[in-house]
């Protein structure tokens, strides 16, 4: 399994050849951002399942700020952000947006569409959106925290799990080419 994701994820070498990245050399290059193991693995995906749901085009940087904290695969946690697309975006906030109603105590009040531009002119239609979005505010982001926190931890066990079982297996078809 180590083999396959070496294959996909670039080298330490290449963080040290990029002129860009130089000044952070020190943190960059950590051997633990670039070990890959069982616990690494699944703390990175940890780390790219919650900061993957993080607004606009901050993701990548949220994952390698907790690859770096945490010393988990910084790689890794880079590109499990990307199962936030433009197609599953939508989705995600959808589900996070009733979690937080859910989790609200309180009135619970039915999804509203948003406004449609009428005839009374772009300003007014502006202030409904802006009304509709505050009126999303607290159980969207409520939501997305839950849902962030619920992927991670889910994603934590399974990898782990994942990876037991396929060493598991491994050893059992090692044991069993010895043994022929």
């Amino acid at each position: 399994m180590r083999r396959k994701l070496r294959k996909i994820l670039p080298d330490h070498e290449a963080i040290r050849n990029n002129r860009w990245l130089a000044p952070f050399e020190n943190t960059l290059l950590h051997p633990r951002l670039w070990h890959l193991n069982r616990r690494s693995a699944a703390g990175a995906v940890a780390a790219g399942m919650f900061c993957g749901l993080i607004p606009g085009p901050f993701q990548m940087l949220g994952a390698a700020v907790c690859a770096v904290i945490f010393r988990v695969n910084l790689p890794l946690a880079m590109a499990v952000t990307l199962y936030t697309n433009p197609f599953t975006i939508v989705p995600l906030y959808i589900v996070a947006y009733a979690i937080g109603q859910w989790a609200l105590p309180g009135d619970h009040h039915e999804f509203v569409a948003p406004p449609e531009p009428g005839e009374s002119g772009l300003i007014a239609w502006l202030h409904a959106l802006i009304d509709w979005m505050v009126g999303l505010g607290t159980p969207l982001a409520l939501g997305l925290v839950l849902l962030a926190s619920g992927l991670a931890v889910a994603s934590y066990f399974a990898v782990r799990v994942v990876w037991r079982i396929y060493l598991i297996r491994a050893w059992h078809h090692r044991r069993q080419r010895l043994a022929s």
